[in-house]
């Protein structure tokens, strides 16, 4: 049984592997903070919505889904594969192994909201249903949402670009969680959620976080809506 708040747990000396071992599970969430260029642009992104004005940890999330026969744990995300010949947009299911790098991710997270079978079962299968339709990845979503993330009253509205069919990785974590009624952040829309959104989850939760960053200190707004600027010109230029 959980509390009545999210309890949050800091962890470190372990490596990538062996956390994400330990804590991974059918129904849990993950997340990570990259540390290339295009990760490091959303993880400043969100500054408007971290509690000190400064980057947020947080660059992408995922569901796990457990070991499978082969003896590897999986998860299921949308994102843009782009280590193959092959181009993969979208919702997908990858061997956890890929965020077992610790310098190319420094920071990672697993959340547990307590899930029973049940409900374990349903939020798998809806995420599972967006990796058999080919949910595709929308660069223009989150264009829409770094457009409002300084404004809550914009991010309560129905994403700007939103796109039937696609969902960025946060979104596709939120989705799968609304085929048992759990909104992570009921104020704001499903499409417009970031990964910090999710690690600010108020409902009872467990989370265990690997943070390997020094915390900065805080930024001005001013600062903020710069950065913001700078990382919409990148996304509309590249």
């Amino acid at each position: 049984m959980h509390d009545t708040a999210p309890h949050v747990i800091r962890l470190d000396g372990l490596g990538n592997a062996e956390f994400l071992s330990r804590y991974a599970a059918p129904g849990r969430i993950g997340l990570c903070g990259g540390s290339d260029a295009v990760t490091m642009a959303i993880r400043r992104a969100q500054g408007f919505v971290t509690e000190d004005g400064h980057r947020s940890p947080w660059s992408h999330a995922f569901l796990f889904t457990g070991e499978r026969a082969d003896g590897h744990h999986w998860v299921i995300e949308s994102d843009l594969d782009l280590r193959s010949r092959n181009l993969r947009l979208g919702a997908q299911e990858n061997r956890l192994e890929r965020y077992f790098d610790d310098e190319a991710y420094p920071n990672l997270a697993v959340l547990d909201f307590g899930l029973d079978a049940d409900a374990t079962r349903r939020v798998l299968c809806q995420g599972l249903d967006l990796v058999a339709g080919a949910s595709h990845y929308s660069l223009k979503e989150i264009l829409g949402t770094l457009f409002a993330l300084p404004s809550s009253s914009l991010r309560r509205r129905r994403n700007l670009f939103a796109s039937e069919g696609a969902l960025y990785c946060s979104a596709m974590v939120q989705h799968c969680f609304e085929a048992i009624d759990l909104r992570f952040r009921p104020h704001i829309d499903g499409k417009n959620l970031t990964p910090h959104d999710i690690a600010r989850a108020e409902m009872p939760h467990t989370a265990w976080q690997l943070l390997r960053e020094p915390q900065p200190g805080r930024k001005t707004r001013l600062r903020r809506y710069r950065e913001a600027g700078k990382t919409l010109l990148a996304a509309l230029s590249a």
